[in-house]
């Protein structure tokens, strides 16, 4: 039960794209597809897992003068595993996220999660706030970007179904991104202030 708690923690009341706005850069920049946000929350939702549950294992031998570089050098290191594994067996995938997969490595999400979750519990409760938190953040960019496909382009995962019509042009742009993310946020608010009376 406290197990369920963590995940569903990340993913309703600490979601970091929509209770705690963390990750923006990645947040507006990869969700032009509904696949490239998926494929961006899933791996950031790796990198955390393994971060989380590494940190909450060495945590006790870490010296606090040096914990927020160590923490660092650990999360660099997944990523570096994550990028080469990319280039290696999803090379379009990898050239679709570009720059921002090296940049999960400061991504504010990783690092906050690190210092204020996996560095203060155990290895197994580490690694299931990484799952929480990640499948928060993956839920958000996959919807974020599906709404943002649809209206954009007229297709959902690639798939078209409006036609020859080329959608909205805006909400493939940065604009587009604002915007869908602010309603997103006002649904999700609303939502959460019904069920909390």
């Amino acid at each position: 039960m406290k197990g369920f708690k963590i995940i569903l923690n990340g993913i309703i009341q600490e979601n970091p794209t929509f209770c705690l706005l963390l990750g923006m850069c990645a947040t507006l920049a990869t969700t032009t597809s509904a696949i490239n946000g998926m494929s961006m929350g899933l791996c950031t939702m790796f990198v955390l897992m393994c971060s989380n549950a590494a940190i909450a294992a060495i945590k006790n031998i870490v010296p606090d003068k040096v914990r927020i570089p160590i923490f660092v050098v650990v999360i660099a290191t997944f990523v570096t595993i994550l990028q080469l594994f990319m280039e290696a067996y999803l090379p379009a995938l990898n050239q679709s996220l570009g720059i921002y997969i090296p940049l999960i490595v400061v991504n504010c999400i990783i690092l906050a999660r690190a210092e204020s979750f996996a560095s203060k519990h155990n290895v197994f409760d580490s690694l299931l706030d990484g799952i929480g938190i990640g499948l928060g953040f993956t839920m958000a960019l996959t919807v974020l970007g599906i709404v943002r496909e649809i209206l954009g382009a007229g297709s959902i995962f690639g798939m078209k179904f409006i036609g020859n019509n080329d959608g909205i042009l805006i909400f493939i742009l940065p604009p587009g991104a604002f915007i869908v993310l602010g309603y997103l946020i006002a649904i999700v608010n609303r939502i959460k202030a019904k069920y909390q009376k």
